[in-house]
């Protein structure tokens, strides 16, 4: 399933290009930097160039690609400047959507909450304690979430601007972690929030989240650079 809850299916074949571009990118298969080859896409997807533009235009507006003037287009680079300040972003806005969520959602997605949490649950990967992947979309948590806030402005900005570029950082920075277990009983314990309609508890609980993840990541910065200069 797509990331963007406003397109449930792809109508048009600019749609399917922008799909497949999409995944392409997020998950590495075609690499963060490299220059895009307008020539070279239309030939492989067998579309026009007026298509595949139209594609592209979609993809800059998820911020998964870049123009520059006299450069083209690149797919963007991976910076961990970049990756820090989405997750800045991320605390506020998604500790909103949180709070919203315990307000608006439905009874009947409260229930679909609870099930994809058993779902994940029963990842081998999470009983191990190695990694939480999250698939995208309808599986994953902070997604359903946010369209639980049914606060379309939210919605838009998080679902369709930066949902797949915060995917595009989760996969190219690696989804093992210490965190997993902990994650994992955060995103229950959200719920649960949630489920007691407690607004401000719900949004204390997100922000806190998605802060510890982010403090995961400059630890592990952190590391990396010690390691570079033994």
């Amino acid at each position: 399933m797509s990331g963007n809850p406003t397109q449930k299916l792809a109508v048009t074949t600019a749609d399917k290009v922008f799909q497949q571009l999409q995944f392409a990118i997020v998950e590495g298969d075609i690499p963060a930097g490299i220059k895009i080859s307008e020539p070279g896409l239309s030939k492989q997807y067998d579309v026009s160039r007026a298509t595949l533009r139209e594609a592209l235009n979609r993809l800059e507006k998820c911020h998964l690609i870049e123009r520059k003037p006299n450069i083209g287009s690149r797919v963007v680079e991976c910076t961990i400047e970049g990756l820090l300040e989405i997750y800045q972003v991320r605390e506020a806005l998604e500790g909103m959507a949180c709070r919203l969520a315990a307000e608006n959602m439905s009874e009947d997605e409260i229930v679909d909450m609870k099930a994809m949490l058993n779902k994940h649950a029963n990842s081998q990967d999470l009983k191990d304690g190695i990694a939480y992947y999250q698939e995208e979309g309808d599986l994953d948590f902070h997604y359903k979430v946010i369209l639980g806030s049914h606060n379309q402005q939210l919605i838009n900005l998080l679902c369709e601007q930066l949902y797949h570029l915060v995917r595009m950082y989760r996969i190219q920075f690696g989804m093992n972690s210490p965190r997993a277990t902990r994650a994992f009983n955060e995103h229950s314990n959200i719920l649960q929030a949630i489920v007691d309609r407690d607004g401000e508890l719900a949004e204390i609980l997100m922000r806190r989240h998605i802060a510890a993840s982010r403090k995961n990541i400059e630890n592990k910065i952190a590391a990396m650079k010690q390691q570079e200069t033994n």
